[in-house]
């Protein structure tokens, strides 16, 4: 019994908080992009904090119920449709077996996250249920794929959830970085360039890393590979600045010159293709 994929959407995948203690075996940490919203979805339907939830991406799939479930949508702004009904967001509610639940779109932010009482009970591979091909079978949910959920039908005990959800932080255009261990090595005059330009996501965006579309001036010398984290900015010699997001690999070449806070890669995890950012220094 399970939650059965009729249409899978653009990208759409299971995570939790994601994979701890493997670093040093190159593999990824992965997790929920915007791990505050993947957490309030949580809270809202009476689930741990990191119960594995299902991660949404701009175009979203179409799911039919095969039995009854409590659940719960967190995101910005979304097109939902519950049997052609209207759905509102942040708002725990019922759905019986034979529903369909369509996430048509996102339209504001970037990524939305479904919760279901007891959590998505996918394989889980080093201590985590966050796909990630090829740590997991798959990286994303297929169609015609039934999901399983969690057999628990306490469907009764959290109608009354409610939290308050910090949006206005989300759609920020401010992103807040610490120095990088290679920051100042960058001129000063480059330094501050970097800091006042507005900056661009390209297309070349996803769970692994952002790309910006502006490009700096890059006079650094190389550097053998060294440690690197979700939130990473790296230098890259062409001029690029690369940030590493969930599913980043473990090390790079690059010299890192920002690290994003936790709640600027929530934050930039709600951004796409053409959104306007600031980089501030804290």
């Amino acid at each position: 019994m399970g939650i059965k994929v009729i249409e899978k959407g653009l990208l759409t995948s299971i995570q939790d908080r994601g994979r701890f203690g493997y670093a040093q075996l190159g593999v990824p940490k992965s997790g929920a992009m915007d791990r505050y919203s993947a957490k309030i979805a949580n809270l809202l339907v009476g689930n741990e904090t990191f119960k594995a939830v299902m991660e949404i991406t701009l175009l979203g799939p179409l799911l039919e119920f095969t039995k009854d479930a409590f659940i719960v949508l967190v995101g910005i702004e979304a097109n939902i449709r519950l049997n052609g009904n209207g759905i509102s967001l942040l708002k725990p509610f019922k759905v019986k077996k034979g529903d369909r639940l369509h996430i048509k779109q996102i339209t504001k932010g970037a990524r939305l996250y479904l919760a279901i009482f007891g959590g998505f009970q996918t394989e889980v591979r080093l201590e985590s249920r966050s796909q990630f091909y090829p740590i997991t079978k798959i990286s994303s949910v297929k169609k015609g794929e039934l999901i399983p959920i969690s057999k628990n039908e306490g469907l009764k005990l959290v109608d009354f959830a409610s939290v308050k959800y910090k949006d206005k932080e989300l759609t920020s255009s401010v992103i807040e970085v610490f120095k990088g261990s290679e920051w100042d090595q960058v001129p000063l005059a480059l330094q501050e360039q970097i800091l006042s330009t507005e900056l661009t996501i390209s297309k070349n965006n996803s769970r692994m890393a952002y790309q910006l579309q502006e490009q700096f001036p890059n006079t650094l010398t190389g550097m053998l590979s060294q440690p690197v984290l979700p939130g990473t900015v790296q230098f890259t010699p062409d001029g690029n600045l690369i940030i590493l997001m969930r599913d980043a690999q473990t090390t790079g070449g690059y010299p890192r010159i920002f690290q994003l806070t936790e709640d600027s890669i929530n934050s930039l995890a709600q951004k796409k293709q053409g959104d306007k950012l600031k980089l501030e220094l804290i």
